[in-house]
């Protein structure tokens, strides 16, 4: 067994004492769920910000900058700026309707606004859905294991899903929140350690340029670069406003003065963070420029262009980010499982005990799914595409909509969610490739999306005014 190795797992033994010492305090789902809303400003910080930084964010964003350029930018930036919408728009206000309704999750908002049918629907869709974020953690941890160790995916998967599974089914949200502090404060000490050393190691700004440039014109385009840029906005930007995980963190905050404080600094942070994996994904075209799969970038560069124990400190932040981002996709299956499905539409006289019994039995299902999954997707970003594309157009107009007008219901919620769906199937399958970036699946989803809520609800208010 390497040193690199044993230096993870000894890390990742702390991680799960730590996630248990903490979780052993957790009793009843609302303590699980919520943290029995007494997240602070500082925790919610921490928990949102360390659960958005993760494979894609870290490992992905860097394989993206290694291809494409500068404009990996936007994989990150766009969630920094989703999550200032979700700080200053929608946080506080379902926040309130959480708060004033007991509300744990995303499926409670659902059946208050819509009824149980459109919560056991997007219950199901987004439990397969989320199985792709545990996934694409899992494939960056086993990448990590398999730079380090060079042993086969299967192996670092096994490893980051025990790890996970662990600590996450002990403690849930509360849990997840302290550990996610920690994660967050290795992370942001190992990345401002090895930026700079490794630009210098690759002979400066002046080298990384010339050898992208070489590559690609538009290597050092901002706005658009390659496959990435500014269209990342339509596919990140809905997803991290009304995602059922974030949201559910956002039901555990204290007051709304948490929510803007913590979720403004968080999104501040994301957008500056952005710049550190693309940075690194671009230098490691200097030290490796003829990499086949640009997702091992991020690893190599820290295990060949650094000291061995800089690299190793790197890894270990960098293990931390896709820890702490599979367990939010942990914490969005068992609730889905446990409050959506078990409670909420197969047995509402549930207990408790009940509720958070299938809870942890979630999480423990998900996480080993995951690990199968991760055997199975080819890498990190088209992982996570599935399921922020999933998200953005069957639940951002529901959800949206349904805080400003008490008229619509679930004839309206199903319209958006169905043709949604029906137009993301539509361009993934019919549209050309080589098309330009605006034809996004994503994108025109969410506008039909809309435009059917819209339809919907105009000619049911019509027939209402005709019957009166």
């Amino acid at each position: 067994m390497t040193s690199g190795l044993l230096v993870l797992l000894a890390y990742s033994a702390a991680l799960v004492a730590f996630g248990v010492w903490v979780g052993r305090r957790v009793e009843g789902a609302r303590g699980f769920f919520v943290a029995n809303r007494r997240l602070g400003p500082l925790l919610l910080f921490a928990t949102i910000l360390a659960a958005n930084i993760g494979a894609g964010s870290t490992v992905g964003t860097a394989g993206i900058a290694y291809r494409d350029g500068l404009s990996a930018w936007w994989w990150v930036g766009s969630a920094g700026i989703g999550t200032l919408l979700l700080a200053l728009w929608i946080g506080p206000r379902i926040w309130r309707i959480a708060s004033k309704n007991g509300l744990l999750t995303m499926g409670d908002y659902l059946t208050l606004r819509y009824g149980r049918s459109i919560r056991a629907m997007i219950a199901v869709l987004l439990w397969f859905a989320t199985l792709t974020i545990v996934a694409s953690q899992l494939i960056a941890m086993a990448e990590i294991v398999g730079v380090i160790t060079d042993q086969p995916r299967w192996v670092g998967a096994l490893l980051g899903g025990v790890l996970v599974i662990i600590y996450f089914s002990v403690g849930g949200l509360v849990g997840s929140a302290w550990v996610n502090l920690v994660q967050l404060i290795v992370l942001t000490l190992g990345f401002a350690i090895a930026l700079p050393w490794a630009l210098s190691g690759a002979g400066g700004w002046a080298a990384v340029k010339d050898v992208g440039l070489g590559s690609s014109d538009d290597y050092l385009n901002f706005w658009h670069g390659g496959s990435s840029g500014l269209i990342y906005l339509a596919l990140l930007g809905p997803a991290f406003i009304i995602s059922p995980g974030l949201v559910q963190k956002v039901y555990g905050a204290v007051n709304e003065r948490a929510i803007r404080v913590g979720l403004v600094a968080a999104g501040v942070g994301l957008m500056v963070f952005a710049f550190a994996p693309t940075l690194i994904g671009m230098i490691a075209r200097v030290h490796a420029p003829d990499l086949l799969n640009p997702e091992r970038a991020l690893p190599i560069l820290l295990m060949t262009g650094l000291p061995p124990a800089v690299g190793m400190l790197v890894l270990a932040a960098v293990f931390s980010a896709e820890v702490s981002s599979a367990d939010a996709g942990l914490f969005m299956l068992s609730t889905s499982l446990s409050k959506d499905l078990y409670k909420g539409y197969l047995r509402p006289e549930a207990s408790d005990a009940q509720v958070l019994r299938v809870a942890r039995l979630g999480a423990i299902v998900g996480g080993l799914l995951g690990i199968v999954l991760a055997l199975l997707l080819d890498s990190v970003i088209s992982s996570l595409t599935i399921f922020y594309s999933l998200l953005s157009v069957s639940l951002f107009i529901p959800v949206v909509a349904g805080l400003y007008s008490r008229r619509a219901g679930a004839i309206e919620a199903w319209a958006a969610i169905g043709t949604g769906l029906a137009a993301l199937a539509a361009v993934r399958l019919f549209a050309p490739a080589g098309a330009p970036p605006i034809v996004d699946g994503t994108l025109i989803g969410i506008v039909v999306s809309a435009l059917a809520f819209t339809i919907v609800l105009a000619l049911r208010n019509k027939q209402r005014k005709g019957t009166i």
